[in-house]
């Protein structure tokens, strides 16, 4: 048993060296007068230069670009993008083909998310008609009162009455913008089924 461990130990000792050897790197690289060079390390001024790794029988196992150009970063990144875009794309297809059977239950679908946003719209219109209303009463009531009323002998409005006047103007232009902001997003609604639709179309090559 002690023979066959120190024989164990004699070779793994033996075998540093060579393996130290075998795992150490060897760069190849040219320089600015077209001089090749070879080393375990690359020089900090060549270290942007492409540069290869050899084995030890000179020959390139690997390659490491150098670094790009502003014009090859820009290519780069347009590439890439345009490789993103493709891959979404390909996803929304398999989920618009995945969705719907036809025109006809895309077509369905947006109905019914047009009239959502109407009828939004319809609510709100309503409950404008009766703020605008409220505020023409209001304002009636202001003609009462000074600043609003000419007649020196006129009472000073009160407070309530101007908090009320300002607090109604403030809920109308709020309502006006979320009807703005309906009408905008059933525009957009109409425009991204008109997108699915003629895509659908061309996935299933429907005329």
């Amino acid at each position: 048993m002690r023979k066959i461990f120190f024989a164990g130990l004699v070779f793994s000792v033996m075998s540093l060296p060579a393996l130290s050897v075998q795992a150490q790197t060897l760069y190849k690289w040219v320089d600015e007068n077209g001089v090749v060079h070879y080393g375990d390390s690359v020089p900090p001024e060549f270290a942007d230069n492409e540069k290869e790794i050899v084995n030890k029988e000179g020959v390139t196992v690997d390659r490491m670009r150098g670094k790009m150009t502003e014009e090859e970063l820009a290519e780069q990144k347009r590439l890439e993008e345009l490789r993103i875009q493709k891959e979404l794309q390909a996803r929304s297809d398999q989920a618009l083909l995945a969705t719907y059977l036809s025109v006809e239950e895309i077509e369905l679908h947006r109905d019914r998310r047009i009239e959502l946003f109407q009828a939004q719209s319809r609510v709100t219109e309503l409950y404008l008609r009766n703020l605008h209303r409220r505020l023409d009463s209001l304002q009636t009531e202001t003609q009462r009162y000074r600043p609003y009323n000419d007649d020196p002998n006129a009472p000073l409005i009160d407070r309530e009455l101007m908090d009320e006047v300002n607090t109604t103007k403030e809920m109308i232009e709020r309502h006006e913008g979320n009807l703005l902001r309906y009408r905008n997003d059933e525009q957009r609604i109409h425009a991204r089924f008109a997108n699915d639709i003629e895509r659908f179309r061309q996935l299933r090559g429907i005329d």
